[in-house]
């Protein structure tokens, strides 16, 4: 009953950090041009420390010893799943296409993490979570390419397509290096540190960004209101929330839910951009929904009879 309740909390946990994920992607879309991608980041987790740093101070100060034993574990988790990942992908954003940027986010990086869980953090892959896994990327293809799987013979790799994909495999290390959290470290005093030292780590890579990237930028109360959202919901509740079903369901099932995504991408354009909802939708949330279900629910001892049983 406690582990079933557990499931249960991680499940939705990880459900809720997907529903913000998938707005980010509405929200952020409208201003990739103009913003570039490092200064988007570290606006993104300046806003997002400015919000968690004063919730969290007192168990910091109380943890503090702990913090600094761990400090090279933290660092390194900040600097992977803070700093580079999200300005990965946001420079991807700006040299793919559509298509090429949503099979690979949400395809890639479960498939990472699974690996990566079943090498480092000995999970065990059975087939119904390889079933699921692969009708997950079957029903994120169906959707992305609007169930025409002709649409994949414009699939080619750019030098877009390979930040994106760095940035999948910059997400697995992070869920699988959450894992690894030390059991004494508050959540809260875990996320606001990372997010703290990712946003440090930004500011030299502004001066790298401009080495390479040539944009202006102008500030106004619109993008005050998208920092905010990414910042306080994009950032600091869906990363709590994340990090909560990491640690409740394992890495690998984790990741599994970020197939989520584009479902929820796809509804929110349609209440939000007022989109048409086809079949396709239909069909490919049938096809995600059931590989949740068999990479999450379903277990190899459910379908094992003991030696007495036969």
């Amino acid at each position: 009953m406690k582990h079933q309740r557990h499931t249960t909390l991680g499940f939705l946990a990880a459900l809720l950090a997907v529903i913000l994920w998938s707005g980010n992607f509405i929200v952020a879309r409208g201003i990739a041009g103009t913003v570039p991608p490092v200064q988007l980041s570290l606006l993104r987790w300046l806003t997002a420390s400015v919000i968690i740093l004063p919730l969290t101070l007192r168990i910091i100060i109380e943890q503090w010893q702990l913090i600094k034993q761990h400090v090279a574990y933290l660092s390194i988790t900040a600097f992977i799943g803070i700093s580079l990942f999200n300005t990965f992908l946001y420079v991807g954003g700006h040299f793919t296409q559509a298509i090429n940027l949503a099979i690979i986010g949400t395809s890639a990086s479960p498939i990472f993490a699974t690996i990566l869980a079943a090498i480092f953090l000995k999970e065990k892959v059975h087939f119904f979570k390889l079933t699921g896994m692969l009708l997950c990327f079957i029903g994120v293809i169906f959707l992305i390419t609007k169930g025409n799987w002709l649409h994949l013979q414009q699939f080619n790799f750019s030098k877009g397509d390979i930040w994106v994909l760095m940035s999948a495999l910059l997400f697995a290390i992070y869920t699988i290096l959450v894992k690894k959290k030390p059991v004494a470290l508050n959540g809260k005093a875990f996320l606001a540190v990372i997010i703290s030292l990712g946003t440090l780590f930004l500011v030299p890579l502004l001066w790298v960004q401009d080495l390479f990237w040539q944009q202006t930028t102008t500030l106004n109360m619109h993008i005050f209101w998208i920092m905010l959202y990414l910042g306080a919901g994009a950032s600091v509740l869906a990363y709590l929330s994340w990090n909560k079903a990491v640690l409740q369901l394992g890495a690998s099932k984790t990741a599994l839910m970020g197939n989520l995504i584009p479902l929820f991408s796809t509804i929110e354009a349609v209440f939000f951009l007022k989109e048409k909802f086809y079949e396709v939708h239909i069909i490919s949330s049938i096809l995600i929904i059931i590989g949740l279900f068999l990479a999450n629910f379903i277990s190899v001892k459910s379908f094992t009879f003991k030696k007495n049983q036969i």
